[in-house]
């Protein structure tokens, strides 16, 4: 029996040629969503901007396929994240693991 599937990204080129930390892997298994992240940051203030670059990111990704505008697909990341935040559908768990 062979193991299953796993699908992981491309380590981005400047990583490769400059050097870098990896600091959020973002993994979907049957539909659930699992995390390995570094606390990486000296004030967690600065995750808000990494979402918010992640954010610009994807709206880029979806606006190249002529569906969704970037302003668009921003408002409706932007709407989402803010009523996840109020109301998590699943809060997950969290533990350190190294």
């Amino acid at each position: 029996m062979s193991a299953p599937a796993f699908e992981a990204l491309h380590v981005p080129p400047a990583a490769f040629e400059q050097g870098g930390t990896e600091v959020l892997r973002a993994i979907i298994v049957n539909g659930a969503l699992h995390i390995s992240l570094r606390r990486a940051f000296d004030d967690p203030e600065a995750w808000g901007m990494l979402i918010a670059d992640i954010t610009r990111h994807v709206a880029r990704i979806y606006a190249t396929e002529d569906k969704f505008r970037e302003e668009e697909t921003m408002e409706r990341i932007r709407a989402l994240y803010d009523a996840e935040m109020d109301a998590p559908t699943d809060p997950g768990t969290t533990s350190a693991l190294s």
